[in-house]
């Protein structure tokens, strides 16, 4: 693979964009679908997680693929089952339909989401020097692009099928426009094993991961509710928590390959994780909002880098086939996305949002730890000589 050059880098990126489009612009149809099939909010919470079971269970199955026909094929077929699915959400007569089209959109997402990643890492890997954060940076341009796009569709009058098919579009001229410069070759072990379980690094590097996408699944479900009930924010406003955040992380990510390049992964988990539990030391000790907000935008500063490197790390192991070493910790890292909401809220119930929070914190701490622990240290390789 010695021919990766700029245009199989930016082939990488549309990847990144083109899955960060898909699955945003799903979100600002749940009103409209809702109000159509006339489901309550716990009946749409089942519905919700079959797109979660979905991509669950295509995760592992893509490692193996992606090992077997390269990224090329996996990416693309992936890609465009989103784009003929995502319409069609907005079509579904029936809660089983709608369940049964979250579940296959949520399995080509998956699978996007996986290839893609192990084509960062081959890319990265050849090329040499850190770039996985800018790869993430343009999944995270495009949940904004999408998602704001589909609500300035719709806020124009156009229907949630004409809409759905302008963002599938999108996605797709993404995507071809990508395809002539995608890896078609597999991975050199791609004819050992088809599955092996995660041991060692791996599943230690999937811990991690897990507990970064918890903090991010947490902040989406409950940082509104947490400034609204606890720090006294109007409830128009309980959107910020998440925004900044947000926006906090997407420029982390833009601007992490530089950071890394300059002062090491190993330093940059540390510091990103001492960034982050700090940040959410700051949000639950703040006497209003503003504070808070505060702490959000240093939880996603410190947060922001972190995933990276350590799927950097991931395609450095020896331990198993980097194909099925990323597969299985973006698996393990997803079930945290799924399981955070619900973990915190046990929390909550049981003691209170600031306990639940503080608890994050202290997690990341942990995260912070593991850069002496040794979870970075295949991505050291970009520290400053």
């Amino acid at each position: 693979m010695n021919h990766i050059g700029s245009k199989q880098r930016t082939a990488t990126r549309l990847a990144f964009l083109s899955a960060g489009l898909a699955m945003s612009a799903w979100a600002p149809l749940v009103p409209y679908v809702k109000a159509r099939l006339g489901v309550g909010e716990a009946e749409l919470g089942l519905l919700l997680l079959c797109l979660g079971v979905g991509s669950l269970l295509a995760m592992p199955v893509t490692g193996m693929l992606a090992a077997r026909l390269g990224c090329r094929r996996v990416i693309l077929a992936a890609g465009m089952l989103a784009c003929l699915i995502l319409p069609c959400l907005s079509l579904a007569a029936s809660p089983s339909q709608l369940g049964i089209g979250l579940f296959f959109f949520g399995a080509a997402i998956g699978s996007l989401d996986v290839a893609m990643n192990v084509q960062a890492v081959m890319v990265e890997k050849v090329s040499g020097g850190a770039q996985m954060s800018g790869f993430h940076g343009m999944f995270s341009v495009g949940g904004f692009v999408g998602a704001g796009g589909m609500a300035l569709l719709l806020w124009l009058g156009l229907s949630p099928l004409w809409s759905s098919a302008i963002a599938a579009v999108v996605v797709a001229v993404a995507l071809m426009t990508a395809a002539p410069h995608l890896l078609r070759e597999p991975e050199s072990a791609g004819r050992g094993a088809l599955f092996v379980l995660p041991h060692g690094t791996v599943i230690f590097i999937g811990v991690l991961c897990f507990i970064v996408f918890l903090v991010e699944g947490a902040i989406l479900d409950w940082s509104a509710l947490f400034l609204t009930a606890t720090r006294g924010l109007d409830a128009s406003k309980g959107g910020l928590g998440y925004a900044a955040f947000a926006i906090a992380m997407t420029c982390g990510r833009l601007t992490g390959d530089r950071i890394v390049r300059r002062f090491g992964g190993k330093r940059v988990l540390l510091l990103g994780g001492l960034c982050a539990a700090g940040g959410f030391f700051v949000a639950v000790s703040a006497s209003n909002a503003a504070v808070a907000l505060i702490g959000f935008v240093l939880i996603g500063l410190g947060a922001s880098n972190i995933v990276p490197i350590l799927f950097s790390a991931a395609g450095k192991q020896s331990a198993m086939p980097s194909s099925l070493a990323i597969a299985a910790i973006t698996t393990i890292g997803y079930a945290g996305i799924l399981a955070g909401p619900a973990l915190i809220g046990f929390v909550a119930h049981a003691s209170s949002l600031n306990i639940a929070f503080s608890g994050l914190g202290c997690a990341l701490l942990l995260v912070a730890a593991s850069a002496y622990l040794g979870a970075s240290g295949h991505a050291n390789e970009t520290a400053p000589r």
